[in-house]
């Protein structure tokens, strides 16, 4: 009776209706996400919210991340209801699908734009597919968007989902702190908003947004704030530049043109990065000329690249999880422009001709279908490589071991880091020399030192020395053993190649006492 009734439904929308785009995306979504192998900055948070002891030990665990509590909180959620990783990625479509709903449904694009849009490169790959806090940007953005007339009555609605998007990501933060901004700026220069707001919202409403914007980010700037003992925090181990570095200016630039075309120029190469910079400012500019008639959605695109691109060349130039922000930066001003009657305040103080922009326009839309067929281009691609190559080995490795009935025996496992998948997928810790302990995720914290292959196969010798019972360990290595020890039996098992992240590409191999 429901199938019959699913085909209905599904037999009577057109091809151009928005749900097409959706149910299409949903299925190829569910399809993608469990073919996915995981690797470790998906599964090590998960280790972190099952292994860790207390709530308090979670939260000074968090911390060593540098990601806000939004994501390990609902994973905290998600591991009662199932142990079992895979829910998480179903939550993770869950986000990306609620996501590409918003837009579709919402958003102010012509459908060919919200189709190359949905299957591009962020929505259909890098924020579907690899489960992380980064889809939530997504999510709240466009939710941000789709909620934004109700300012005129309260500031609440937003304001939660702005304490929401700083406690997603540090990347999350600095797109809530360019919004929040911008509805200041809004507020304190536009009266007649300010007054129509004034007459239909509650006495408390205005203070109570405050607060809550306040408080979340306080709260996400107090969790993304290293303890003493960590390093390689989030990946932040070079430190800020505070010099003028005319080639990491470009290069940041750079960064700019990868979110909007994909290409990350050569930062050895002048001439690349150069080219791409001029490329950047050129599209940069035409979306200011024609957000120019809308000075508010004009103020956040400014504001918003602006955040983004100062943490960029101040403090990590990032991958494309991160600087894809600039991306849903340009979405979301676009988005917002369509709230707003035509004002001719910012023409007239640059003494912009209206008939230059409309020819301007032209050239804008003709840059945006080229953003969105190379994100289309570029989330197609990745879409299937995923499907034919392994993200990580890390799925194999572990269903061979639970086949072969090796998951039981006592495992010794180096690089920690990068044995996070591992841990998730088997559910059971291993031995960790970087630990010298029993250990699932990792912290990069005092405690934990990086070791050479010759010091693993010493503490496997110390192992058997002072565990009488102890006559076979399995050891795991994301490299091909290289060095050997007289005292030891070592006998390659098997290993594990196929995966597109080099370093998660598993060598097994027993290990006797000679």
């Amino acid at each position: 009776m429901l199938n019959t009734k699913i085909i209905k439904f599904t037999s009577r929308l057109p091809f151009h209706s928005p749900w097409f785009i959706i149910i299409i995306f949903s299925v190829l979504g569910l399809i993608g996400i469990l073919n996915h192998s995981m690797w470790r900055d998906e599964l090590n948070p998960w280790l972190i919210v099952r292994d860790s002891e207390s709530f308090g030990d979670l939260i000074a665990n968090i911390r060593y991340e540098g990601h806000p509590v939004l994501w390990y909180f609902s994973l905290a959620i998600l591991i009662r209801i199932v142990d079992n990783p895979i829910i998480m990625q179903i939550f993770h479509l869950a986000i990306t699908v609620a996501s590409v709903t918003l837009f579709c449904l919402y958003s102010p694009f012509n459908y060919q734009q919200k189709f190359l849009f949905s299957f591009g490169f962020f929505p259909f790959y890098e924020y579907l597919l690899i489960s992380r806090n980064y889809a939530f940007s997504m999510l709240f953005v466009f939710a941000f968007c789709t909620l934004f007339s109700s300012r005129k009555i309260t500031y609440a609605y937003l304001a939660i989902l702005l304490g929401l998007l700083a406690n997603s990501s540090a990347y999350g933060l600095l797109v809530s702190f360019s919004l929040s901004l911008t509805l200041l700026a809004e507020f304190c220069f536009d009266s007649e908003h300010r007054q129509q707001y004034f007459n239909q919202s509650k006495k408390y409403d205005l203070f109570l947004s405050i607060v809550i914007i306040a408080f979340s980010f306080i709260l996400s700037i107090y969790i993304i704030s290293p303890p003493t003992d960590s390093y390689l925090h989030g990946g932040l181990n070079n430190g800020w530049v505070m010099q003028l570095d005319i080639r990491h200016f470009l290069r940041s630039i750079g960064r700019i043109f990868g979110s909007y075309l994909l290409i990350i120029p050569q930062h050895k190469k002048w001439l690349d990065l150069i080219v791409c910079a001029i490329i950047t400012l050129f599209i940069v500019i035409l979306t200011l000329i024609k957000l120019s008639k809308k000075p508010v959605p004009f103020f956040f695109y400014i504001i918003g690249n602006c955040v983004i691109f100062a943490f960029t060349y101040l403090r990590f130039t990032g991958m494309p999880r991160h600087f894809g922000h600039f991306y849903l930066v340009m979405i979301a001003a676009l988005w917002l422009g369509s709230y707003y009657q035509e004002s001719t305040v910012l023409l007239n103080k640059f003494s912009i001709r209206p008939n230059s922009i409309i020819f301007i326009q032209k050239w804008h839309h003709i840059a945006l279908m080229l953003i969105f067929c190379v994100q289309f281009g570029g989330g197609i691609y990745s879409f299937s490589r995923d499907l034919v190559v392994p993200f990580s080995a890390s799925r194999e490795t572990a269903q061979y071991i639970k086949k072969s009935g090796l998951d039981n025996e006592f495992i010794v496992a180096s690089r920690d880091a990068n044995m996070a998948p591992l841990s998730g997928y088997l559910n059971r810790k291993f031995y960790y020399p970087e630990l010298q302990r029993m250990g699932s995720f990792t912290l990069f914290k005092k405690g934990r030192k990086d070791v050479e292959q010759a010091e693993i196969l010493n503490q496997i010798n110390s192992i058997f020395k002072n565990q009488d019972e102890q006559k076979k360990i399995l050891l795991i290595l994301n490299h091909q053993l290289t060095v050997n020890r007289n005292d030891l039996k070592i006998s390659p098992l098997t290993d594990f190649q196929r995966g597109w992240v080099d370093s998660e590409r598993y060598y097994l191999y027993w290990v006797d006492e000679a």
